[in-house]
């Protein structure tokens, strides 16, 4: 990577992480901190206060993409976080569960994930990309397991009001990142002409990679409805859950850091995504196996193996796609894809809900297979992109396009 390639990584990675940890932060205690506020008591407005938010969310993903490639990508980001700070500020002032829900749904309003995802794919070369969206990845997992470690005592020292105030000034912090520390927007981009939603949704390999985002996130959300309470049944309390999952993480990257990388400059990228999704498979048969006779250690070692390939897919899907997409529409393609990455996770959650109550773990963790079986067959098709290494490559892929 140039220093410009890495200071690019570095700040968007940032701003990933402190607008995930704010969240991450919130998602182990809301449930029980939830129930203290008048209307707590039903457990299907606590659940629409979670999940409101991945579904404003996913609504506003595709306008603030498109959004990107008119107005720029910086303003457009800014404003995001700014919403996004507003329903924060909003949510630690609720005196209600109504008040919660309203935080809630404002949160999920700057969205903002398409517009950083294409920022950095703009200022950063193809053959780089791959290593540019780990590093957001990779942060995202971070703040994941450092979350299941600091949200219980920081939920006990300042409460649930607390942590959204917390949130909150992360995003404004956030905002300074992307004003001061960003690179500024590459001109060629500013100066290229704008496509059109309807290139994007006719795109047959963007539109593999945005069906394949939408299952991956909903078999993750949908194995965290059983994976909690598996643990439990094999012995290992809620208060010591992270031991399991922030090691899983860690090992994880050092393991995709000695495969994805060195096998992408090979040229094996293709290789590597459809094992990738054939181990996230392989993984919830592995968990249908045990459900009925759970261990720490299996299922240690079954979460370490799900993050060695989510980690990879989650590297190498907005990578495959910011280079798949026509850079004039990037923004549009990105959009797109956090809009189903988006549903998959309300769908995950919700749809995993109703199969851990109605058939068992067992058929949730069938069911999971099933669906990531479904990718393999969808992927399988698909073709690395070639890499362009070069602005002029880019501008003149950009010309042909146009053309046609």
């Amino acid at each position: 990577m140039t220093a410009g390639e890495r200071r690019a990584s570095a700040s968007l990675a940032m701003i990933f992480a402190a607008r995930m940890l704010g969240l991450f932060l919130v998602l182990p205690v809301f449930a029980l901190e939830a129930a203290r506020y008048p209307g707590g008591d039903d457990p299907a407005r606590v659940g629409l206060a979670m999940g409101i938010y991945g579904l404003t969310q996913g609504v506003l993903q595709i306008p603030f993409g498109f959004a990107s490639d008119r107005l720029g990508r910086k303003r457009v980001i800014a404003f995001g976080l700014l919403v996004f700070a507003a329903g924060s500020f909003a949510a630690a002032m609720a005196s209600s569960l109504e008040g919660l829900i309203f935080g809630r749904a404002l949160q999920g309003m700057g969205a903002v994930s398409a517009a950083v995802t294409a920022l950095l794919a703009d200022q950063t070369r193809d053959e780089v990309r791959t290593k540019a969206m780990a590093m957001v990845g990779a942060s995202i997992g971070l703040m994941f397991a450092l979350s299941l470690v600091a949200a219980p005592v920081l939920a006990a020292g300042i409460g649930l009001a607390g942590l959204f105030a917390l949130t909150g000034v992360l995003a404004l912090a956030c905002i300074a990142v992307i004003a001061w520390w960003t690179p500024p927007e590459p001109v060629q981009h500013r100066n290229t002409p704008r496509g059109k939603l309807s290139e994007v949704l006719s795109h047959a390999g963007l539109l593999r990679l945005d069906a394949g985002v939408f299952i991956l996130h909903a078999v993750q959300l949908a194995m965290w409805v059983a994976i909690p309470a598996l643990l439990v049944q094999a012995g290992l309390e809620k208060q010591h859950h992270w031991w399991v999952y922030l090691p899983a993480v860690l090992a994880s990257f050092v393991v995709m850091s000695l495969t994805l990388f060195p096998l992408e400059r090979r040229g094996h990228l293709r290789a590597v995504f459809l094992a990738s999704v054939g181990v996230v498979a392989l993984v919830q048969l592995g968990l249908l196996w045990v459900a009925s006779a759970p261990g720490v250690v299996s299922l240690a070692l079954l979460l370490f193996v799900f993050f060695c390939g989510f980690n990879v897919l989650e590297a190498s899907q907005p990578s495959m796609a910011s280079r798949i997409a026509p850079p004039h529409a990037r923004g549009a393609a990105l959009g797109v894809y956090n809009t189903l990455q988006s549903v998959g996770f309300f769908a995950g959650g919700a749809v995993g809900g109703w199969l851990a109550k109605n058939v068992g773990y067992s058929g949730l963790f069938a069911t999971c297979a099933a669906l990531m079986l479904l990718w393999l067959v969808v992927a399988w098709p698909m073709q690395a992109p070639a890499p362009r290494n070069s602005v002029e490559e880019v501008l003149a892929d950009d010309a042909d396009a146009q053309a046609t």
